[in-house]
């Protein structure tokens, strides 16, 4: 059984009706002959035959009847400006027909299954086109029917007159067809039956075989009407061709009256017409074509044959120019035409190559072929003319197997039309339509859709960037393909581009019906299940999917703007609120290919002003239509502007200021400090007092790109005291003014609330209007924790209930009242103490007799006493200065009160403040309170900001003396930076436990100007002294082994020190807070270095594990004043570490290295581990340095007289050692060719050149080197070499354990040298 071919791949069949025969059927009440026999198409059970004369049935076999005189004249018009009509004739049938289309269809249930009516439309159009075309045979008449009725004067004269009627057709249109006369004879024809007979028999024999006789009734009246199959549409004939107003005739269909798709015929005539159309077929038709195929099919394989072949390379190779032997040309037998083919109007002399030729005969083989159903040598033909570059790829699809071939023939044939183009031209359009239609009509829809054809992708191939109905349809029908092979993110997608492309052509109702079912696939589901983790993971639940968020806003837009031109406002406020769920933040990328968002293509961040925009207006304009009335209860705001998380309640006694974080912190350090003095808890100030205001602080944040206005916001509050009707009577809420957020702005706002009775309160909402317009209400309650205390908590997932926002109103009892007296700007320098007065009052109504105040870790605070008065500051200079070594935390200080506070009654107090750090800063202090002995605490907040700014640069340096009074040498630069202030120095203390220093010059006593700087020198050495360094080595040794071996950590203390204070000073007086603010500001530099040094140990265990002083550490304290200002203050500085170090933790990192590693299963464990190990290795108690020093006697100038002899000069080399407790042995060799200057003469010594000594702790010697110059110059000394071993301290049997090896040169830049000069030269 031979495949069912489209309609449009079938004979193509032309009739030339005599005006007798026109006149006959109008008075007959029937239209033209071609539409009658038309309806007669297709046949069933026609056989035809193979060029292997095998048989082949078919089903049915189909024809196509045109007019002539039509065909001719749309064979004279442009191509491309047929194909535009084409287009716009079709766009216009749909948009006529569509909005009944979209009614019926959207009543259907199984709306994916059944074929929808615009594609059948689009179809049968595509279909219906029968005009010859340049570059395909299938629309090139093959028949051509000369009909004539016995009713004319001369029957004889007629059908003379229509065999020599010349074909119109220009040179491209093949002229190979059959010309076959029909005679019609009424029943009422002037000729009787046997007249009519002779009269047949007569054009047999002048004309041929290929000649009918039909006879019909065509009684009057006409008997009723016969339906019919509906006849494809056809283009309408254009008006004007060629300048001039067409002359074909009128179609007489569009004069008659008989209904569509009906024919007035007899049963009788009826048969006799079938019986015609059953024989043209049967016996002179496919007879012909068989013929032809076997004529052309033996040219065809000759010119295939090998010696054929092989004869045409020779030529093409060697050049020949005879033209080989052609195929035969198209038959010119009896059977094909005798009538002329060309009209006078095309016979004027033209070049053969100016005229376009009509399809090969090759390609007239593969199409007759197709249709007879010889697919075998179809598609040898097909596949010859596909290499040749002459077409062939569009019907291969049809004709082969599916395979993944059959998408290379797709898209050859595809891009062969359209390569790639910008704007496709309308010829390009109308051949891939009807390519598209060929090939969805022909295969079956299971081949179509497999997975190896992909057949839905083709359509929208054919589709192309064309932006007019077709090609909108060819995407639509893609679509629902689509949606048959479940791909609906992909249907949605293709829906949405078909309707944005009939927006353009102005076709609403079938836009809005694929915008819809771009919609539905968009919000449905993927039928893929997840996994429960995977839900708990992105805290979702499986309802709260929403649709396809990539596209949802490129759909919806459009979708509710034509809602809008329509008349439907309701749904076009749904649709461009529900747009604001999809804000620019995850916008979509349909977006910006919607013909409405052209702007927002431009700039995507405005896709959210164009929606606002959209539901403003059309809000407004239901407003303005209903007034009041407006149902708006339903509309829901589909975002979010208030964070619940961050809204609290303020009251009045709280600060507005500081980081939650900070006062919780703060709340801990009393927490801590107070769980060992006792059991009284700290009550939470979260309690309002009757008749006094507290405040809702609401977190508002504008997820959008754009402003948006929230009009009076308000708060929802609920009461367990009473309803409603309670609330408005008890309790005043104010309402704020309009708030508008700029795009992606975050605000807070505050909303005053007070009670007049005690009650317990939960807020529960915030209320506003969105853009002024929707009234919304956003609840404030936050979720639950989750549950895991059951098994089945544990396996479903439960929270607890809500939380909400409470607060409890009660009768004001106990209430302190703190404030800062000046409450201005404050801008302090660094390191100054400033004296500031805070005021306290009791606004409750019991006494308050114990208050605290709780600084944050780095806040440097002292009270001054009640009798601060008497005592006066000191200028007694430090010798010593005892200190516990101890990093203490901060704690909370009690201010002094003489008496209790009784209820309104207020004091004093002077806090000194000193300023550490440089920038803007809040000084945030809790102060808790209560009434007696045993009573719980309150607590109240004062926050007060301030800015540090650096009036002095400081800087210092130390390095190994070359003094034999001192060990090393100390420099402490000063600069004044400010840029008008004189600062003066007041006094320099320097703190170290090793190391006693002492200044090398006098203080200058003149202030520093701006950019003036000073320089400060100071000698330092050791007290002797090891036993401190010995002791707070081995506490950190012991404590830093048991943090590397995961032992707990002993809350012991470390060593105390006893710190050496020297002094370099002018007349000076200490403040009783000055020992204070020295302790913390070391604390803090500590803690801050230790934070960043080891950030793997816990800083609550730092006070267990580090002490608070180096032993070897040298502090500077630096006392200024600038008296213009009346500041003054002091500056810690902690940055120089001196003596030799000799990696005191080398033992115990060498044990736990060679420890057995306990394997863990996570890599962050060990990456911790290595992190930890490596900052202890780098860290300053393992430090590890040569603890040698050399020297040499540089600037000696030797006069000598070198006429007596040689010049022996002496070289003193001084050698110390700088450990504190490790004797070193030491070699030192002199080389003068190691020596480090080019422009120096190398030193030429004489007598022993190697030096060895031991030298114990501190210890220094000296050695005398002689040096032998034989002429006078400037001899360098750095030409040493020094070898050090350092030895263990008192090892039990004295023998010499090695525990470091140095080696060491002259530096590269060492100057050293001796100067001789000859005093025997004049």
């Amino acid at each position: 059984m031979a495949r069912v071919l489209p309609s449009s791949l079938t004979p193509h069949i032309c009739i030339i009706p005599s005006p007798d025969l026109e006149d006959l059927l109008q008075s007959s009440s029937l239209p033209s002959l071609p539409h009658i026999l038309q309806s007669f198409s297709p046949l069933p059970q026609v056989t035809t035959r193979t060029t292997a004369l095998t048989t082949v049935p078919h089903a049915c076999f189909a024809l196509r009847f045109s007019d002539l005189a039509e065909i001719e004249a749309a064979c004279r018009e442009d191509e491309e400006q047929r194909a535009t009509r084409t287009i716009d004739w079709i766009g216009d049938r749909i948009s006529k027909r569509c909005t009944k289309w979209v009614d019926d269809f959207e009543k259907i249930h199984d709306r994916d299954i059944a074929r929808t009516p615009w594609w059948d439309e689009l179809r049968r159009c595509a279909e219906g086109d029968h005009v010859p075309a340049r570059d395909e045979g299938w629309n090139h008449p093959m028949s051509i029917i000369l009909a004539v009725s016995t009713t004319a004067p001369n029957p004889l004269q007629a059908i003379t007159a229509l065999h020599s009627r010349t074909l119109d057709f220009p040179s491209w249109v093949d002229v190979t067809h059959l010309i076959f006369t029909l005679i019609i004879h009424p029943k009422d024809s002037p000729l009787s039956d046997e007249e009519a007979g002779a009269l047949f028999n007569a054009v047999k024999k002048q004309y041929g075989l290929h000649t009918y006789l039909l006879s019909l009734e065509l009684s009057s009246p006409p008997p009723p009407p016969v339906s019919i199959p509906a006849l494809v549409p056809r283009l309408p004939p254009s008006t004007i061709l060629n300048g001039s107003v067409d002359g074909a005739r009128p179609d007489p269909k569009t004069a008659q009256t008989v209904p569509l798709n009906t024919l007035r015929m007899s049963e009788q005539d009826i048969s006799q017409t079938a019986r015609f159309t059953r024989e043209f077929v049967t016996m002179n038709l496919v007879p012909w074509m068989e013929k032809c195929v076997i004529e052309w099919n033996e040219a065809y394989s000759s010119s295939r044959r090998l010696p054929s072949r092989l004869f045409t390379s020779t030529r093409r190779l060697f050049g020949t120019s005879s033209s080989p032997s052609q195929a035969p040309a198209h038959s010119s037998s009896s059977s094909t035409s005798s009538l002329p083919t060309r009209s006078h109007t095309h016979s004027v002399p033209q070049s053969s190559s100016t005229l376009p030729p009509p399809p090969s005969q090759q390609r007239r083989l593969a199409e007759f072929a197709t249709i007879l159903g010889d697919f075998k040598l179809a598609v040898s033909v097909w596949e010859s003319l596909r290499k040749e570059g002459k077409g062939g790829s569009d019907i291969l699809p049809l004709l082969i197997a599916p395979s993944p071939a059959v998408q290379l023939h797709v898209s050859h044939a595809l891009n062969t039309l359209h390569p790639q183009s910008i704007e496709l031209p309308s010829h390009a359009q109308l051949r891939a339509l009807l390519y598209a239609v060929r090939w969805e009509s022909t295969l079956t829809i299971s081949d179509f859709l497999s997975n190896t054809l992909e057949g839905e992708r083709w359509l929208v191939w054919a589709a192309g960037n064309a932006e007019e109905p077709p090609a909108a349809l060819l995407l639509a029908h893609a679509a629902l393909l689509s949606v048959r092979k479940d791909a609906r993110r992909r249907a949605a997608l293709w829906y949405f581009f078909a309707a944005n492309r009939l927006e353009k052509c102005g076709i609403k109702p079938l836009t809005m019906y694929f915008l819809r079912r771009a919609h539905e696939l968009s919000i449905s589901r993927p039928e893929r299940p997840l996994s429960p983790s995977f839900w708990i993971s992105e805290n979702k639940q499986p309802s709260d999917f929403q649709g396809f968020d990539a596209v949802m806003s490129g759909i919806e837009h459009p979708l509710g703007r034509l809602l809008y031109t329509t008349g439907d406002v309701s749904g076009a406020i749904r649709y461009f609120l529900g747009l604001l769920r999809w804000s620019s933040a995850s916008s979509s990328p349909l977006a910006q290919l919607s013909n409405h968002t052209v702007d927002i293509t431009k700039d995507p961040d405005n896709s959210d002003k164009v929606f606002l925009e959209d539901f403003q207006v059309a809000i407004s304009h239901l407003k303005s239509i209903y007034g009041e009335q407006a149902r708006l209860e339903d509309l829901k705001l589909p975002l979010r502007f208030v964070v619940p998380s961050q809204t609290c309640v303020r009251l009045a006694r709280d600060s507005v200021d500081g980081e939650q974080s900070e006062w919780e912190t703060r709340e801990e350090i009393w927490s801590s400090f107070w769980k060992s003095r006792g059991k009284e808890r700290l009550e939470q100030s979260g309690k309002a007092a009757v008749g006094e205001a507290f405040w809702v602080d609401i977190t508002l944040r504008n997820p959008l790109d754009t402003e948006v206005t929230l009009a009076n916001p308000t708060v929802i509050i609920e009461s367990s005291s009473g309803d409603a009707a309670w609330i408005r009577d008890n309790v005043v809420i104010e309402t704020a003014e309009d708030t508008v957020l700029y795009a992606k702005e975050s605000r807070i706002i505050s909303i005053a609330i007070k009670s007049s009775k005690p009650a317990s309160l939960a807020i529960t909402g915030v209320a506003y209007d969105f853009l002024g317009l929707l009234p919304t209400v956003e609840p404030l309650a936050r979720r639950g924790r989750r549950l895991q205390e059951t098994a089945q908590q544990r396996q479903t997932v439960t929270y607890a209930p809500d939380v909400l926002l409470k607060l409890d109103v009660e009768e004001a009892s106990q209430e302190l009242a703190v404030a800062f007296v000046d409450d201005g700007q404050l801008v302090l320098a660094e390191g100054e103490c400033k004296r500031m007065k805070l005021w306290m009052s009791n606004a409750g109504s019991r006494d308050i007799g114990e208050v605290w105040v709780v600084p944050g870790a780095e806040d440097q605070i002292w009270i001054e006493p009640l009798d601060s008065a008497s005592v006066s500051a000191t200028s007694m200079k430090w010798k010593t200065w005892q200190s516990d070594n101890m990093i203490v935390p901060p704690t909370p200080y009690g201010i002094p009160l003489a008496e209790k506070l009784v209820a309104a009654k207020s004091t004093e107090v002077t806090v000194v403040f000193h300023a550490g750090r440089k920038g803007k800063q809040d000084l945030s202090l809790l102060f808790v309170y209560r009434e007696a002995q045993g009573s719980p605490f309150h607590c109240t907040r004062v926050t007060r900001s301030y800015e540090v700014v650096q009036c002095l640069q400081i800087s210092t340096a130390s390095h190994p003396s070359h003094s034999r009074d001192h060990s090393f040498s100390l420099s402490l630069d000063l600069a004044n930076i400010s840029s008008s202030s004189y600062v003066e120095i007041n006094q320099v203390t320097t703190m170290s436990a090793s190391w006693s220093c002492s200044p090398l010059a006098e203080l200058e006593s003149e202030p520093l100007r701006p950019s003036q700087s000073a320089r400060i020198s100071f000698g330092a050495t050791s007290t002797g002294d090891c036993t401190s360094v010995n002791a707070v080595s081995a506490f950190v040794s012991r404590k830093l082994s048991n943090v590397l071996h995961g032992q707990a950590i002993e809350p012991d203390s470390p060593p105390p020190l006893e710190l050496l204070c020297g002094h370099v000073s002018q007349t000076f007086a200490y403040e009783p807070f000055v020992a204070h603010f020295i302790m913390d500001a070391r604390r803090i530099a500590v803690s801050h270095t230790l934070a960043q040094s080891h950030p793997r140990i816990p800083a609550s265990s730092y006070p267990s594990i580090f002490p608070l002083y180096n032993p070897l550490s040298v502090d500077f304290v630096i006392f200024w004043r600038i008296p213009s200002e009346q500041r003054s203050g002091h500056i810690l500085v902690s940055e120089i570490t001196l003596g030799a170090s000799h990696a005191a933790l080398r033992e115990v990192l060498e044990g736990v290295e060679s420890a057995r590693v306990k394997r863990s299963m996570y890599a962050e464990t060990q990456r911790e581990k290595a992190e930890t190990l490596q900052a202890i290795r780098d860290s300053e108690w393992n430090a590890e340095m040569n603890p040698i020093v050399v020297n040499v006697k540089d600037g000696l100038v030797v006069e000598h007289d070198f006429s007596k002899g040689v010049c022996k000069a002496p070289v003193e080399f001084a050698i110390r050692n700088h450990s504190l407790s490790h004797p070193s042995r030491f070699i030192i060799r002199l080389d003068p060719r190691q020596h480090s200057s080019s422009t120096l003469l190398p030193a030429p010594y004489c007598g022993r050149m190697t030096f060895r000594g031991l030298l114990e702790p501190l210890q220094s010697t000296s050695v005398l080197a002689q040096l032998c110059a034989t002429h006078p110059g400037t001899y360098s000394l750095s030409g040493w070499r020094l070898e050090t071993e350092v030895g263990e301290p008192g090892t039990d049997n004295g023998s010499w354990q090695v525990r470091h090896r140095y080696e060491q040169s002259a530096p590269s830049d060492d100057s050293s040298s001796i100067v001789i000069s000859d005093i025997s030269q004049p």
